[in-house]
């Protein structure tokens, strides 16, 4: 009767020591850690138990705490996110500025081409108008008189008077005075100003 109840007691601990075991092999329990002397010497098991990470006594895990420093790290993704994009966004603002004062210099310089183009167009219709005044004077002048005062003048001038003078005879539908004032020039001076008109525009 004492043998049966030692070889049942003796069954009871080899089966409870295999489930502690198997339990162990399937992580559902950790019995390294507690039976790790008795492991080192089973060659088969051998080894050290597994390590469980230590907390203070003070300390408990919080699913709040770990939540919390998940966000923390999120808003500190978005906040080096955001500085990236507001360095860029101040990059593309220099940039649009230094456009702004290119696009302010070129309109400068338009603006003060088209003051210097009125101002030549004004002056050119001065001109145009000084020189039909000093035409029509011309003309009601004695044609040597006439003649005497377009010798005096730049070859330019002359020319300009000249056409000037066959435009308003044209205008009023009168026969020119031109031909008349260059046949009382000298040759030479009357052929020079014909070559020229020939070969000249008019000016403006």
């Amino acid at each position: 009767m004492i043998g049966k109840v030692i070889a049942l007691l003796f069954l009871i601990a080899v089966l409870a020591f295999g489930g502690i075991l198997w339990f162990d092999f399937l992580h559902v329990i950790d019995a390294r850690s507690v039976l790790a002397p008795i492991y080192r010497h089973i060659p088969v098991i051998g080894g050290e138990g597994r390590t469980q990470p230590r907390v203070a006594p003070t300390e408990f895990i919080s699913l709040d705490a770990e939540r919390l420093a998940m966000r923390l790290e999120a808003l500190e993704l978005q906040n080096m996110e955001i500085y990236i994009r507001g360095r860029d966004l101040d990059s593309r603002e220099i940039q649009i500025e230094q456009m702004a004062m290119e696009l302010e210099d070129r309109q400068r310089l338009l603006d003060e081409r088209e003051i210097s183009l009125r101002a030549r167009a004004l002056d050119a219709e001065n001109i145009d108008r000084n020189v039909e005044q000093n035409a029509r004077h011309l003309n009601g002048m004695p044609p040597e008189r006439a003649v005497g005062i377009l010798a005096a003048m730049d070859d330019q001038l002359a020319i300009d008077i000249l056409r000037m003078t066959d435009e308003i005879a044209q205008a009023e539908g009168v026969v020119s005075i031109v031909a008349f004032w260059l046949s009382l020039m000298e040759p030479q001076r009357a052929a020079d100003l014909q070559r020229q008109m020939a070969r000249r525009p008019a000016s403006l």
